[in-house]
């Protein structure tokens, strides 16, 4: 397909804005000129409702749509609401592309997650891995939703010739993320619990799990810059990966947010949690080749993750 770059004017709408990924792909278009963004909070509109859908974009007609909206949380979150994560995704996803194919979307972007690849798949992770084997059983139906909404945009290119793109994430933080201390992921997990534990003088921190598994993690900003570039670079039908390729152990992550939090304790480990999938790390050849790369590194972005906890921390205490 022939690329089509996004003018500055051109209409843009960001699915999930307030969401930690759209809320940094909305900083970013705002910070490159982009002054046609179109946004709604779920209050506003209900994406899982068809026809709100459907109207909505045939009043808006956006030209691009980054398709961010997603129900999102943490191994024990995607374990216990099993149903709501598949029904939530599944249907937001079904809407908002067929009413892009409908209301002639020049392009849309749909971000998936790492998770979408087989437990056991060889390391690192290729984008032709996808359906190749099982899948993490804690998060499967998470994924699976992630896994229909790749085969919906590929097979509205197929049928229809829409110019419908599908983005991968490696395991995402920063401004924004959820520190729930039941619902949040990993790292914004670790940031809690390590800050909480300073403040209470704490004699340590217990981390579910053995502390073997790796995981791989990207900066959200970083993956909006990614995110605008393959918008305008990117064209094909295979999804790409977006991530650092470079992983570390859930125990030199302790490590190192322990570090940036000043927690001056002992870290120990509850083998009897579960530990999830053995090891997540994508390959960013293809993104590499491309010509991007991300720009911050793990523990600078620890520090810029833990400066806005400690705001939304602020905020909640007035």
């Amino acid at each position: 397909m022939k690329l089509i770059y996004m003018e500055k004017d051109s209409r843009i709408y960001i699915a999930g804005h307030r969401g930690m990924v759209g809320g940094a792909i909305t900083r970013h278009l705002k910070s490159t000129g982009h002054t046609n963004l179109i946004t709604r909070t779920s209050s506003e509109l209900d994406l899982r409702n068809q026809d709100a859908v459907h109207a909505f974009f045939q009043d808006e007609k956006p030209d691009y749509v980054f398709l961010a909206a997603a129900k999102v949380g943490g191994i024990i979150a995607n374990n216990t609401y099993r149903a709501d994560f598949l029904y939530d995704n599944l249907i937001m996803e079904c809407n908002i592309i067929h009413a892009a194919y409908q209301h002639n979307v020049q392009k849309l972007m749909f971000l998936g997650s790492s998770c979408i690849y087989p437990k056991m798949a060889q390391q690192p992770l290729k984008e032709s891995y996808l359906l190749t084997g099982a899948l993490e059983q804690t998060n499967e139906p998470y994924a699976i939703a992630k896994i229909a909404g790749i085969k919906l945009c590929e097979t509205y290119r197929d049928q229809y010739g829409c110019d419908f793109i599908s983005v991968m994430p490696t395991n995402l933080y920063g401004i924004g993320d959820n520190y729930h201390p039941q619902n949040s992921h990993v790292l914004p997990a670790l940031i809690r619990r390590f800050h909480e534990a300073k403040v209470a003088n704490a004699s340590s921190v217990t981390i579910w799990g053995t502390g073997t598994p790796k995981r791989e993690f990207l900066y959200a900003d970083d993956l909006a810059d990614a995110c605008i570039f393959l918008m305008n670079t990117y064209s094909d039908k295979e999804l790409i990966n977006v991530g650092t390729g470079e992983d570390l152990s859930i125990q030199e992550l302790a490590q190192l947010v322990k570090e940036v939090v000043g927690f001056e304790g002992e870290i120990t480990y509850d083998a009897s949690k579960p530990d999830g999938t053995p090891r997540k790390l994508m390959d960013v050849a293809k993104l590499h080749h491309l010509g991007w790369k991300h720009r911050i590194e793990l523990k600078e972005g620890i520090a810029l993750a833990y400066d806005d906890f400690l705001h939304a921390e602020m905020l909640a205490e007035r």
